[in-house]
């Protein structure tokens, strides 16, 4: 829970609800006050009138100025719009997790697909710089041997096609490099989400039972005098946990499949067999790169950013995907915002 700022409630979806019953109500005791203006004034001129009178603004006044009953009305208030926003809404976050799993299984088999033809453009594109860099010993093999020959134009003609040949590998070793940074971070995202995607599962599966539990013993009116007596509620504060855990995995999917994007578009835009690419995709690839702490990698970012510059730390795209190692009693990620 370290840094995270939790939603007030306008900025929730029962905040709206909230917003337009809050303005209907003061509407309303606006036109019922205009309308019955005659009968207040009545009242007044009457000691039982008055007495009423004085006892309804005494009564608001002291609501108004004591904290608990401020409170206490505060907590009743969002707890209606949220039962009634509940039942247009998904609010339960037990529910929402778990819909977020089901989005996590699917992103996982689309980046597994992307990762193995990422794969397979890799080792095309691998093949196309050796071939390029065994022609252009070729033709520089024929313009020495044109020189010694005095056979002038063959020489240039051979010289200018290796020429060509080298600039045609600078791009594409530089498309290789970016390509290589598209693979080491699509694989440790991979990994990653998979560790995330276990620790979300288990956290349903405990929390679920347990949260059911806890509502069962923990009825509203208990709430409520919790609220009187200054303490904080275990309930609300034990969903405001598994709300934390959904908006850090609501972050995390939503980064994971930009990426996708990201890397999609990429390689979309990479046309091998003619050896050239778009460049559109290459700078949302390189503006992916500028950005902040990634969510999901954390500071494994800019590890992974200086492995891809790194010459001597050669990429084995002949690896197996690193799969997350089973550890005995490992901590799950989610447990400290429970504590």
């Amino acid at each position: 829970m370290d840094g995270y700022k939790p939603k007030t409630f306008w900025e929730r979806p029962e905040g709206v609800t909230g917003a337009v019953f809050m303005v209907a109500i003061i509407a309303a005791i606006g036109f019922i006050t205009v309308k019955s203006a005659a009968l207040i004034v009545g009242a007044l001129t009457s000691t039982i009138g008055l007495v009423a009178t004085l006892a309804i603004l005494g009564t608001l006044i002291f609501m108004a100025i004591d904290s608990k009953s401020r409170n206490l009305i505060w907590y009743m208030y969002k707890s209606v719009m949220r039962s009634i926003t509940g039942i247009f809404v998904k609010m339960d976050p037990i529910a929402i997790l778990k819909g977020y799993v089901s989005d996590l299984k699917e992103n996982l088999r689309k980046m597994n697909r992307q990762i193995s033809m990422l794969r397979g453009q890799m080792h095309k594109l691998q093949e196309l710089i050796l071939n390029n860099r065994k022609e252009i010993q070729s033709n520089l093999h024929l313009a020495s041997q044109a020189k010694e020959t005095d056979k002038q134009a063959v020489m240039i003609l051979k010289s200018r096609k290796a020429g060509r040949l080298k600039e045609s590998n600078i791009k594409l070793e530089d498309l290789y490099k970016k390509m290589e940074i598209l693979y080491r971070v699509l694989g440790k995202m991979y990994e990653n989400s998979e560790v995330m995607l276990e620790d979300i599962q288990d956290q349903v599966e405990l929390k679920d039972q347990e949260r059911k539990a806890m509502h069962a013993s923990h009825s509203a009116m208990k709430s409520a005098m919790n609220i009187i007596a200054g303490d904080k509620d275990k309930r609300m504060v034990f969903d405001m946990a598994l709300e934390a855990i959904a908006d850090d995995v609501a972050n995390k999917v939503g980064e994971m499949e930009r990426f996708m994007d990201v890397s999609e578009n990429f390689m979309k835009s990479v046309d091998l067999q003619n050896g050239i690419f778009e460049e559109e995709g290459l700078r949302m690839l390189e503006k992916w790169e500028n950005e902040g702490v990634s969510s999901i990698l954390g500071e494994q970012k800019q590890t992974l950013l200086k492995e891809a510059e790194d010459e001597s730390n050669v990429l084995d795209i002949n690896a197996p995907l690193k799969r997350p190692e089973k550890v005995e009693m490992r901590k799950n990620q989610y447990d400290s915002f429970f504590e």
